[in-house]
């Protein structure tokens, strides 16, 4: 299994270029379903998540045609089976994302629980009461959530969502694109990922408003047909990279992306001292050689601070001047890379859902596990201002979620190279 070795003390300085968001890339493709025509989809990240979306497809008979640069033409009307199996599921939550386009589209639809998790741990429920609001007639058994139209097919339903949940409100509003009349959804998720969707549905032919609001009304039409789509850059990476670059006290300019989507990550990024200019499809960071400031945080859904970017702060207030407090609202047990950077010299007390990071001199190299996606990101931010060797194991979780981060890392001058395990 291969891990990373970083060798801390290099200042980033230089310019790199930002992949496309792979949690806008993952429904924009299930959205490819609800077209009667070829869609084609372009700044899609590599990652492995995408490669299980486009498997996945091939499993249900479509297969799509893939250039160079990772760009699909997805023609959904070859579909052979309306089952997304346990075993693709498994490996990518996101797959239930299929279950609202394949329902609305072809009347049928068998997605496996994601994890075969039950069935209130995380939201799946609200995903299925929804369609049940529309008119689904969903069972769940072995493991499935077995989902027809009902004869007259879906119609517009008010669904109010319990708790905010994003693949809910996007799976809901692919549904409800070709489900007859008016559906409005309450306490829908804001997210710019949700927006892009919004986009796409509407280039396609549908009628999509309020998305970036907590009310978000779709007004159903008879047919969609494909379009060209360019995929959001990632505001995860975007923010993940100008962490990397105050932390080390170094200077970075990131290309293809927008500073719309992540302005609570740059305020809180100025508060810690950097020195921040934007321009249409960039980001440029300064921290003009300076230590960091800590910053206090309280994760909470867009527009409010996210909680993907919740462990790559804690890395940056270890070594900040001051003692910093951040507070998770959003997911339990996500402070797992704490113990992994106290490790490393940081000096991080855990209350509850609060995170109390006074910040150190100097972290020191060790050898450190990875145990989610963000969590690996905060380990690799430590490992480029500790003092000697770091070696991240079990980087696949890295992998599901950031483009080539060695290689871009290496760019800004890092001193970081992939091994095998």
């Amino acid at each position: 299994m291969d891990k990373l070795k970083i060798t801390g003390g290099t200042v980033l300085n230089g310019e790199i270029r930002i992949s496309g968001a792979k949690n806008s890339a993952l429904p924009i493709l299930a959205c490819t379903l609800l077209g009667d025509t070829p869609s084609v989809i372009s700044n899609l990240p590599h990652l492995h998540d995408i490669t299980t979306m486009i498997e996945l497809f091939g499993c249900m008979g479509i297969q799509p045609t893939i250039d160079e640069k990772l760009t699909l033409e997805i023609d959904a009307s070859s579909i052979k089976t309306l089952v997304a199996p346990y075993e693709l599921v498994k490996t990518m939550r996101a797959s239930i994302l299929v279950l609202g386009p394949m329902l609305a589209r072809f009347g049928k639809a068998e997605v496996a629980l994601p994890g075969g998790c039950a069935i209130g741990s995380r939201p799946v429920d609200l995903h299925v009461r929804g369609l049940e609001a529309m008119g689904a007639i969903i069972k769940i058994e072995d493991g499935y959530i077995k989902a027809e139209k009902p004869a007259g097919g879906l119609h517009g339903a008010t669904f109010m969502f319990d708790t905010v949940s994003v693949t809910g409100t996007e799976n809901l509003i692919m549904a409800a694109a070709l489900a007859k009349g008016k559906t409005v959804l309450q306490n829908a998720a804001k997210e710019p990922e949700v927006i892009d969707l919004a986009n796409m549905i509407n280039q396609m032919g549908g009628h999509v408003s309020g998305a970036g609001t907590d009310t978000i009304t779709v007004e159903g039409v008879e047919r969609l047909q494909g379009t060209e789509f360019r995929v959001m850059p990632d505001r995860i990476e975007t923010g993940t990279y100008l962490v990397a670059a105050a932390i080390s006290g170094g200077k970075v300019k990131l290309k293809d992306t927008d500073s719309h989507i992540l302005e609570s990550v740059l305020i809180k990024l100025q508060e810690a001292g950097a020195f921040i200019d934007v321009g249409s499809n960039w980001i440029s960071l300064d921290m003009k050689g300076n230590r960091p400031k800590a910053v206090n945080l309280r994760t909470a859904p867009y527009p409010a601070f996210p909680t993907d970017m919740q462990a790559q702060f804690i890395a940056l207030n270890t070594i900040a001047e001051g003692t910093g407090v951040v507070t998770e609202t959003i997911f339990e047990n996500r402070f797992m890379h704490v113990y992994e950077l106290n490790r490393m010299g940081a000096n991080i007390l855990i209350d509850g859902n609060t995170a109390i990071v006074k910040g150190v001199d100097q972290l020191r190299g060790a050898p450190v596990m990875a145990t989610d996606l963000r969590a690996s990101a905060s380990l690799v931010l430590a490992g480029l201002v500790a003092e000697g060797e770091t070696l991240i194991d079990r980087i696949y979780h890295i992998d599901r979620g950031y483009e080539c981060i060695e290689e871009k890392l290496q760019l800004l001058g890092a001193k970081i190279k992939r091994v095998a395990g």
